[in-house]
């Protein structure tokens, strides 16, 4: 090759060096190859070298704003850790980590192996110093940590911390105004009520006096009723319960600890502290789906083992069993007579029952549907006779059970609850009830095209601590056998469970109505007729499976709420 040319192309090499800024470097390293060199290590090279043809490829101008751009840093005091060849600040790790050559020099190992491609040939000359260096004498500088200092970024992080929490401090602000603002409504919503009531006693009343103190008890919350937590027992797999006020007697059941345990009843004292009495019970009665209290020392519980049992309180034994054409679901004792019982079945049958014929049931009754029968409760209308309310899924039912004990008798569905969803619970004041409230969940419609329409039962349980929406639904009676539906109210109920429920009797012809709400865990009360909501009593940490509510002939009163894990007394007063 002429002389000129190789002058020419060793001024070309130089040129990178030559037009290079200063670079000022500051790494924390070990290297691979040497031992022992973790100094600071700071080099300025300018001047002259055999430089590598233009600088890797960047123009005089590109050069110039490079070396304007380090001048600048270097100005303000900012030491640059970037690569002298594409200026850009170099990594701990991956492609463009930071590497240096046997001259010393330190480059980004991207910019180091792309140089070397450039050249075309197995060596390269630093573009610093013109020393040649090869593919594997490339050697990584392991550093704990690269610091690019960045001004602006850390203004804009601070920027965006500051705005982050004014953002906060208005959402909490808005929060709180939007809380009030509900309270206003629910306070004024309040006002408007009580005010019709009001004009409506005041125009009933002939006597100014009497309506005004009277409408002044009516509005007072404190004077409708409290609840006094009086006892708390611990147990274990309860599933139903009934209260004996009079005796200050409670019959819980569930199966007995360990796998395959059968069916027990216990027998607590509520104010006898914990003490509780297991009994177990024949081996045929199976699980227990219901029980009632009856006058005179009695109960009666229905079971899936197609039994109704008349269990005695004071010798703790079943002293009467009637066999069930299908599983027992549900059961009640007549308010005025102590010898007859009902039991309603899972194929939507009602049976009526004399104790004192022990061989068959006095009347079998089918309902409107084939649905497990869930709730009866026995009451008298206004003429004297006796009738039974019950619930399945389709909804309440009123029974004549004074019926001509004819198999093809049905029931009629308690007008205006038609498709109000699936009914769960339902819940009245016997024996002369004019007040019943219906709990219902949503229907789960049948996925077939074609198929009917009907309420199921979805096969997993509700997720913790929240249930489903459903709601409850007031009806009152208008004649000795319609009732009328009134006020709906929301509420949390169960997707699998048919929790009980209670309407508790206040004074002055108040009520409250008491259901074990799903999201609470624990009891929530509400006002009737309205549905104003009242009082949330203590939470439980499993859902509430049962609700009974208990008089005694002396005036006492109270709430038995159980769940799975704990049974609670409460005295109403």
């Amino acid at each position: 090759m002429p002389s000129g040319s190789s002058s020419r192309g060793r001024q070309r090499r130089r040129q990178p060096a030559e037009d290079a800024a200063p670079s000022v470097v500051r790494v924390s390293s070990s290297s691979s190859g040497e031992e022992g060199d973790s100094s600071e290590e700071e080099s300025e090279e300018s001047g002259e070298g055999a430089g590598g043809r233009g600088g890797g490829g960047k123009g005089r101008a590109s050069m110039a704003r490079d070396k304007a751009a380090a001048s600048e840093g270097e100005a303000q005091g900012l030491y640059l850790p970037s690569c002298p060849i594409c200026m850009i600040p170099w990594t701990a790790d991956g492609a463009h980590r930071v590497s240096c050559i046997p001259c010393g020099h330190v480059y980004g190992r991207c910019c180091l192996e792309r140089w070397l491609l450039q050249c075309g040939k197995r060596k390269a000359p630093c573009p610093q110093c013109g020393k040649r260096y090869k593919q594997n004498c490339i050697i990584n500088l392991y550093v704990p940590e690269i610091a690019v200092p960045n001004n602006d970024l850390e203004k804009q992080v601070l920027s965006l911390r500051e705005k982050n929490e004014s953002l906060e401090k208005q959402q909490a602000k808005l929060l709180e105004e939007i809380k009030e603002h509900k309270r206003q409504i629910m306070l004024q919503q309040k006002i408007i009520y009580e005010s019709s009531s009001k004009r409506q006693k005041m125009t009933e009343q002939s006597s100014d006096a009497e309506p005004i103190a009277s409408l002044t008890e009516d509005i007072d919350c404190s004077n409708l009723c409290s609840f006094v937590l009086q006892n708390e027992f611990f147990l274990d797999g309860a599933r139903v319960m009934g209260i004996d006020a009079s005796s200050q007697i409670i019959l819980t059941s569930g199966r007995a600890p360990g796998v395959g345990a059968e069916h027990v009843l216990t027998k607590i004292s509520m104010f006898a502290g914990q003490e509780m009495q297991k009994i177990h019970l024949p081996t045929d009665t199976k699980a227990i789906r219901d029980i009632c209290v009856l006058p005179g020392g009695h109960a009666v519980f229905a079971s899936l083992g197609r039994k109704l049992s008349l269990f005695s309180m004071a010798t703790n034994n079943v002293v009467l069993q009637y066999d069930l054409p299908a599983p027992g679901w549900s059961c009640s004792g007549n308010q005025t007579s102590s010898t007859h019982i009902y039991a309603g079945l899972q194929n939507g049958m009602l049976l009526v029952f004399d104790i004192r014929q022990t061989a068959s049931p006095l009347h079998s009754m089918k309902g409107l549907s084939t649905h497990p029968v869930h709730t009866v409760h026995s009451v008298i209308d206004d003429s004297g006779s006796r009738k039974v309310l019950s619930a399945s899924s389709i909804g309440p039912c009123i029974w004549d059970a004074d019926g001509s004990g004819s198999s093809s008798f049905r029931p009629n569905l308690i007008s205006g609850m038609e498709n109000q969803g699936v009914c769960i619970s339902l819940t009245c004041i016997p024996p002369s009830s004019d007040t019943l409230v219906a709990s219902y969940r949503p229907k789960v419609e049948l996925p077939e095209d074609g198929a009917t329409s009907q309420a199921v039962t979805p096969l997993s349980l509700a997720p913790t601590g929240s249930g489903k929406l459903g709601h409850h639904a007031l009806m009152r009676r208008t004649s000795s056998t319609y009732f009328a539906r009134d006020q709906i109210c929301s509420g949390n109920v169960s997707e699998l469970r048919m929790s009980k429920s209670a309407i508790i009797p206040c004074g002055s012809n108040q009520h409250v109505f008491a259901y074990g709400d799903e999201s609470l865990y624990g009891v929530r009360t509400w006002r009737l007729p309205s549905f104003q909501r009242f009082a949330d009593l203590s939470p439980h940490r499993q859902p509430i499976l049962d609700l009974r509510f208990a008089g005694s002939s002396t005036g006492e009163r109270y709430l038995g709420c159980l769940s799975a894990e704990k049974l609670q007394v409460f005295k109403i007063r």
